[in-house]
């Protein structure tokens, strides 16, 4: 009896701490599961998204009168069987006379607000004569351009009717993550409404455009789905379908769909003023690499170095070639694309801060901001001393040079203004021959300052080697245009 006592004695707390494990184990695998879902955000279904949104989604369908067969065209003698065929669809007589047919295209696009507002790409509405919106309900109305922007392949037409339509609102397409859900509403292919589901497999991704921001996705996108919408997950759109990769041009999961934040800037402009009015700094740019951040003493290898500055904001203020600027309105400048669509968003006539790295120390300058659009064929002028006349060849990095004489000036179709060393040949087992030096070229700075003789060269490779620099950045021009080349120091 005693020893059996002990034995129930023991085994109730046995079986009480089995009972508290069992339920610990169950509470962490709950918990778990729910960590897991949050990091997934996997929907059940997409049915609600996808009856939430569908009501703003449309199918645009556009006719164009295009030209056809301003060439000869078949003799059909007079009498023959196949003359009503040809005079019908043909041009029998053969004369040239151009013919009009009406061609059509088809896209997708979404309703902004309920008054009428639609976005759609450009390319979906470019030159047609006449656009219709079909929307979910199947009614139909006919649409007016109000303007468009090529650049970003947006556009924003305008219908209008008697009753509010339903409307979609923009998200933050910044706010997006690798990974996130999303869902793309269209008529691909001319099928009418459809939905495909995927994820964000990329982020800030750009094409051919200077102010790419595309956001890349797997959801299904074909022809027929551009201009569509990218939704979230809260039924917010975060990009507008534009565009895909693909061998065979069906979908392989590769689309891109330009990211809401540029998207909403544009479309506020068209709706303000029936086109784009970006700003405008007034600077020529490139990237700024490794040997060239060494060469200049820069930690590291991010900003937009200033190759060229015409009149303008930027001169204005005091940004001048050479200068690297790492800091626009207060945000860091990773690289020339990030600059050219941060400046592009500003708003015109706005002044902002530019810092730039020049002589080893940061300076913060002032700029008044111009407008793109009006400056875009602006040329560059810079006013520089003239180089002395009698030349004096020499040897170095590679580079035969000599000073830039009027003759070797008129032979290379250079400005009057342009001074400096004319290359007249490159080694072609230099590293100068490597990085595309090439006997044509003019170098108007080494070490962000004006050579115009020879022993400007010397003077400055001198002064990089005395500051223990690997490297010195020369500014070349070809054909009048500026860049960057960092080369090691001997």
């Amino acid at each position: 009896m005693k020893r059996q006592a002990i034995v129930a004695t023991r085994t109730a707390p046995n079986r009480a701490a089995q009972a508290v494990m069992a339920l610990i184990m169950g509470l962490a695998l709950v918990m778990a599961q729910t960590i897991a879902a949050e990091a997934r955000g996997a929907p059940e279904s997409f049915a609600d998204l996808a009856d939430q949104v569908s009501p703003a989604v449309v199918n645009i369908t556009t006719s164009t009168t295009i030209e056809a067969n301003t060439g000869p065209g078949p003799v059909v003698p007079e009498g023959s069987p196949f003359e009503d065929f040809f005079r019908e669809f043909g041009n029998p007589n053969g004369d040239g006379a151009p013919r009009q047919r009406r061609g059509q295209a088809l896209g997708s696009g979404f309703v902004i607000s309920e008054d009428g507002f639609i976005v759609t790409n450009n390319h979906v509405i470019e030159q047609a004569d006449e656009i219709e919106i079909e929307f979910f309900s199947g009614k139909t109305l006919d649409a007016i351009v109000i303007g468009t922007d090529p650049n970003t392949d947006i556009a924003l037409l305008k219908v209008e009717s008697d009753e509010a339509l339903p409307f979609v609102p923009f998200g933050d397409s910044d706010a997006m993550r690798v990974g996130d859900w999303v869902m793309a509403v269209g008529n691909p292919l001319g099928q009418g409404f459809s939905v495909s589901a995927g994820i964000v497999s990329a982020r800030n991704r750009a094409l051919t455009g200077t102010y790419d921001d595309y956001i890349q996705t797997d959801a299904a996108i074909n022809r027929g789905n551009s201009g569509g919408p990218l939704f979230n997950m809260d039924g917010q759109v975060i990009g507008v379908n534009t565009a895909i990769l693909s061998p065979n041009g069906g979908s392989i999961g590769i689309g891109f769909s330009m990211a809401s934040n540029v998207v909403t800037n544009v479309v506020g402009q068209l709706q303000e003023f029936g086109e784009t009015r970006r700003g405008w700094l007034g600077v020529r740019i490139q990237d700024v690499g490794p040997d060239v951040a060494e060469a200049i003493g820069l930690e590291a290898a991010a900003g937009a170095l200033v190759t060229d500055v015409p009149e303008g904001p930027s001169s204005e203020a005091g940004i001048e070639a050479g200068d690297v600027i790492i800091s626009f309105d207060g945000k860091d400048v990773v690289d020339t694309r990030e600059l050219v669509r941060m400046v592009g968003n500003a708003p015109v006539g706005a002044t902002v801060r530019v810092v730039v790295f020049r002589d080893g120390a940061t300076q913060t300058l002032k700029v008044v901001l111009g407008r793109r659009e009006t400056a875009e064929n602006a040329v560059p002028a810079v006013a520089q001393q003239a180089a002395p006349e009698e030349p004096a060849e020499m040897t170095v990095l590679g580079l035969t040079v000599m000073p830039l004489g009027d003759e070797m000036r008129d032979e290379l179709g250079l400005g009057g203004t342009v001074e400096g060393l004319v290359v007249t040949d490159v080694d072609e087992a230099s590293e100068a021959y490597e990085k595309g030096l090439r006997a044509g070229d003019v170098i108007t700075e080494a070490g962000q300052k004006k050579v115009l003789e020879a022993a400007d060269l010397q003077a400055r490779l001198d002064e990089a080697t005395d500051a223990g620099r690997k490297s010195i950045l020369l500014l070349l021009r070809r054909g009048g245009d500026p860049r960057f080349v960092a080369l090691t120091l001997e």
